[in-house]
């Protein structure tokens, strides 16, 4: 979740941004990846897999969130996703690991965002002046174009805001190195979890189980909801591709980003296992900058990561202090210098070109610096948007190898006595709480 100021502007969060494809379409790769050369050292390696991609889309507006102890959420989300795959998939079962956005604008609306901007300004400019009726009605103007980037189903002719391709580069990484990656969009939960919170992490959870409870009948017996409903992202015509008993959901990990992350510690905790679709077992969960949500629920059985950026003003979840001297499994902190919030995500970055996209750290006192959020206040060096997606990519490709895959080699990264090649010194504080011992 990026912070756009909730009580000033009304729109909630004005976030959104694109890959450096079109929203909502992501290429069709198929890229040799090279050879697992740094394995010997101890590194990341890039992976030897090719990788192919597929999106299906069930409907804009088909589920409904459950209810939950906090009471019914209202609203109804998509059922789509991006996936990222190994083309050598008969050679085995491959586990899987699914990915959910934040919270960010919801429609790619380009005169909405310059109506919503130049109404803020003219806000800004009437209250600094004492003019309380013009900064009312420029509050109104900046509310009907807000209403016009977070809405959902999106206008016609206005493209969504495909959060979930954000994370291709991510995506694409796990998938060379032996995963099935997929990504899920919450747009419709974006557009209706303002004054939900004590339900909208329930909510987010819940999408999580209900792709993973599709995609454990697609592989289990290849039929189910998303039988025959892959497509080509490229030109929309369907995928045959066959998923039928090469994915492990036994083996699942999960990354979410934003409220994404504090719906997949929701998801995780440990009053909320029971809710995991049959067959279904979650491994290890890596936290990019997450939300706290509402429960605080402690995650004490489920490996877990956490990864903030000491430029990122969106402090909201301690879930490594607070389930620290508890936790039965190790779980992780990975603190990055000079990161922001925006970066993790493509589509939100100004590179992108999308609407909304943004830096959003705070400027520092001199170029390239940006000010830490982590009541230091101090000048750091400002991390590019790919440094910041590399080290991001190498943190979670040990992570997933460690838990999903049993792969020792990568504990030194995990605890923060190597690095991964590329990653530069000084950069990432890397800190690990192993298991409390019985008794």
């Amino acid at each position: 979740m990026r912070i756009r100021d909730f009580r000033r502007a009304s729109i909630g969060s004005g976030w959104a941004r694109t890959c450096l494809a079109a929203a909502g379409v992501a290429a069709l790769l198929v890229v040799p990846a090279p050879a697992d050369a740094a394995e010997a050292s101890g590194g990341v390696p890039a992976g030897s897999h090719r990788v192919a991609s597929v999106q299906y889309n069930l409907g804009d507006r088909v589920f409904v969130p459950p209810p939950v102890e906090a009471g019914q959420y209202e609203g109804a989300n998509e059922l789509a996703g991006v996936v990222h795959y190994p083309t050598d998939l008969a050679r085995g079962r491959f586990p899987l690991v699914m990915i959910q956005h934040g919270l960010w604008d919801t429609c790619a609306d380009r005169p909405a965002s310059v109506a919503f901007a130049a109404a803020i300004k003219a806000r800004d400019a009437a209250v600094a002046a004492g003019d309380t009726v013009e900064a009312e009605r420029q509050q109104k103007l900046a509310d009907v174009a807000g209403d016009r980037l977070r809405g959902w189903p999106c206008a016609p002719g206005v493209e969504q805001i495909s959060s979930k391709n954000g994370y291709d580069y991510l995506a694409r990484d796990l998938a060379a190195q032996g995963f099935v990656v997929v990504s899920i969009g919450a747009n419709g939960i974006n557009a209706t979890s303002f004054g939900q919170a004590p339900t909208v992490y329930h909510a987010r959870a819940a999408l999580l189980n209900r792709h993973l409870a599709m995609w454990q009948q697609l592989s289990a017996t290849g039929g189910g909801e998303l039988a025959h409903r892959f497509t080509d992202p490229r030109d929309g015509r369907p995928s045959r591709v066959d998923f039928r008993g090469r994915v492990d959901l036994t083996n699942v990990g999960t990354v979410g980003h934003s409220m994404g992350g504090g719906g997949a510690m929701q998801q995780a905790a440990d009053l909320r296992r029971g809710d995991w679709p049959a067959g279904v077992t979650v491994k290890g969960v890596f936290a990019l900058a997450p939300t706290a949500n509402w429960d605080e629920e402690p995650v004490t059985r489920t490996p877990f990561a956490v990864m903030w950026g000491t430029c990122d003003a969106v402090r909201g979840g301690g879930y490594f202090e607070w389930n620290s001297g508890r936790n039965t499994v190790p779980i992780h902190k990975f603190t990055v210098s000079g990161a922001n919030h925006a970066f993790f995500n493509t589509q939100w970055s100004p590179s992108s070109g999308q609407v909304s996209a943004e830096d959003d750290a705070t400027p520092g006192s001199k170029p390239g610096t940006c000010l830490s959020q982590d009541g230091r206040n101090l000048d750091q060096v400002r991390l590019t948007e790919p440094t910041q997606r590399n080290l991001t990519s190498a943190y979670a490709s040990a992570f997933f190898r460690r838990y999903l895959r049993g792969e020792t080699t990568f504990d030194p990264i995990l605890a923060g006595t190597r690095r991964p090649p590329g990653v530069p010194a000084d950069v990432v504080d890397a800190q690990v709480r192993r298991p409390v011992a019985a008794g």
